[in-house]
């Protein structure tokens, strides 16, 4: 187009200036013209050709053939990206994990723990587990109690067994003949024997080596010989929020097993309660990680993985609006997964010990928040400054608490530099030591407020009776 104009002339000796402004309109005009002609000319050729080779090269049908010849493209796409790859490292090693119990068990099977994470709230639950309707819900996480175990499923004759539910897991390490696979504690859970399903379809027993019922994981062992692919840990606290990753689990059951989801980290860092089943208290809190990739029933124990093939959290859970309430939000794209980095700390104890072990104080207790006005005036004697706290309500055999002179009534605000409003706060300052270290106790006695310096030389696993069966043990 550069070349199209012409309107400039060289000045000849005799001949008068042309005036500039004449010149450059010229110019403009014939450019115009040009890039008319250019575009709608050369386009448009362009076009056409590019046109026809597309068509010709995608087996595109011409419109002029007749009606009921359409055929196949002769062209295939091979798409081979990060995501793809990263699924092929690790989907063998994930598996299936089949509950099997007594006969007269009954349920709708998949993952069925409706009540594992409490009842639903107007804003939407979030659970280990799932529901009977099949999927995974839970309003705040939930545990059935304190840190437990088991060596190995409980023998019975499998005549008397039917499946219960199911849920994933992943192979992460084979040694001396026995392959290790990491699940959730609420798949295995009151399980009277296990069942292990391989990508390739290969059934084969599992054992429990540990459980552990604070955190939601569990470890099982199979043998090794049919194994072939083992997953690898990464670093959870190099996530970063928008990071993609994949899901891999078998969602409703077997079925469907090794089905990929895709999303993204939606948040490095979640902070879920966890509710006692039997006390509706919240007795903990969770740290986990949350992903908008889809996380179904049966997904429970499966890996989320990086674009890598490495796995960086165990799905465990997810947010969903109660079905029940008409009035409540649509939630989608929620789920949650424990951190790798928590999961390699747990399952390496639990292989080494078959149990996790946490100190304990020997206590029972309960929010305070539970206990009416009056009686905090009352009973427990407590100034109106004292709006949070865990309340003593009873002692195990043997406590140390009792013996440092704690007393029932007693209300518990602080270990050593934590602040305790409740059971939550108390148990999470707790799970920060480890048995045998000396923590300070701040609390209320009789409205006085007092300290006592507590060794903590027993552990969760030596809680026994308590006066109180409303209450946690701690």
């Amino acid at each position: 187009m550069d070349n199209q104009s012409h309107n400039f002339q060289e000045q000849q000796p005799d001949q008068k200036p042309q005036k500039p402004n004449h010149g450059l309109k010229q110019t403009a005009i014939v450019a115009v013209v040009a890039a008319v002609i250019g575009g709608g000319v050369g386009g448009g050729a362009a076009y056409y050709g590019l046109k026809n080779a597309a068509e010709s090269s995608l087996g595109v049908t011409s419109t002029s053939q007749k009606a009921g010849t359409t055929k196949v493209s002769n062209v295939s796409v091979k798409e081979s990206n990060s995501s793809t790859t990263a699924a092929a490292k690790v989907k063998n090693a994930v598996v299936s994990v089949v509950n099997l119990q007594k006969a007269q068990s009954t349920s709708s099977g998949l993952d069925d723990w409706s009540d594992y994470f409490g009842s639903s709230n107007s804003s939407g639950s979030s659970s280990y587990g799932s529901d009977s309707s099949g999927a995974d819900t839970t309003s705040g996480a939930t545990t059935s109690g304190n840190s437990s175990s088991s060596n190995s499923s409980s023998s019975s004759d499998s005549s008397d067994l039917e499946e219960y539910s199911e849920g994933s897991g992943v192979i992460y390490q084979k040694k001396d003949g026995k392959a290790y696979i990491v699940t959730n504690n609420h798949v295995v859970e009151d399980s009277d024997a296990l069942e292990v399903i391989l990508s390739d379809g290969t059934k084969l027993t599992a054992k429990k080596v540990g459980t552990d019922a604070t955190t939601d994981l569990a470890v099982l062992s199979i043998s090794a010989d049919k194994v072939t692919t083992v997953a690898s840990f990464g670093d959870s606290s190099a996530l970063q929020a928008g990071q993609t990753v994949l899901a891999i689990g078998s969602p409703l059951g077997s079925q469907y097993a090794s089905s990929v989801t895709q999303g993204i980290v939606s948040a490095t860092s979640r902070t879920v309660d966890v509710t006692d089943e039997d006390t509706n208290q919240t007795v903990g809190q969770e740290t986990v990680i949350q992903t908008d990739a889809a996380i179904n029933s049966g997904n429970s124990g499966g890996p989320l993985i990086n674009l890598s093939g490495q796995v960086i959290g165990i799905n465990s859970m997810k947010l969903s609006s109660s079905s029940s309430d008409s009035s409540t939000a649509t939630i989608e794209g929620m789920g949650f997964a424990i951190p790798s980095n928590e999961v390699v700390s747990i399952i390496n104890q639990l292989v080494e010990n078959g149990k996790v072990v946490r100190p304990a104080l020997g206590v029972e207790i309960r929010d305070l928040s539970s206990v009416t006005a009056s009686q905090q005036s009352s009973v427990l004697k407590l100034p109106t400054s004292v709006t949070g706290g865990a309340v003593i309500a009873g002692f195990t055999s043997g406590s140390i608490a009792k013996s440092a002179g704690l007393s029932k009534y007693d209300v518990i605000v602080g270990i050593d530099s934590d602040k305790v409003t409740g059971v939550a706060d108390l148990r999470t300052a707790l799970y920060k030591h480890s048995v045998n270290d000396t923590v300070k106790i701040t609390y209320y006695h009789q409205g006085t407020k007092k300290t006592a310096n507590v060794k903590l030389t027993e552990t969760t696993d030596n809680l026994s009776s308590s006066d109180s069966s409303t209450s946690s043990s701690n």
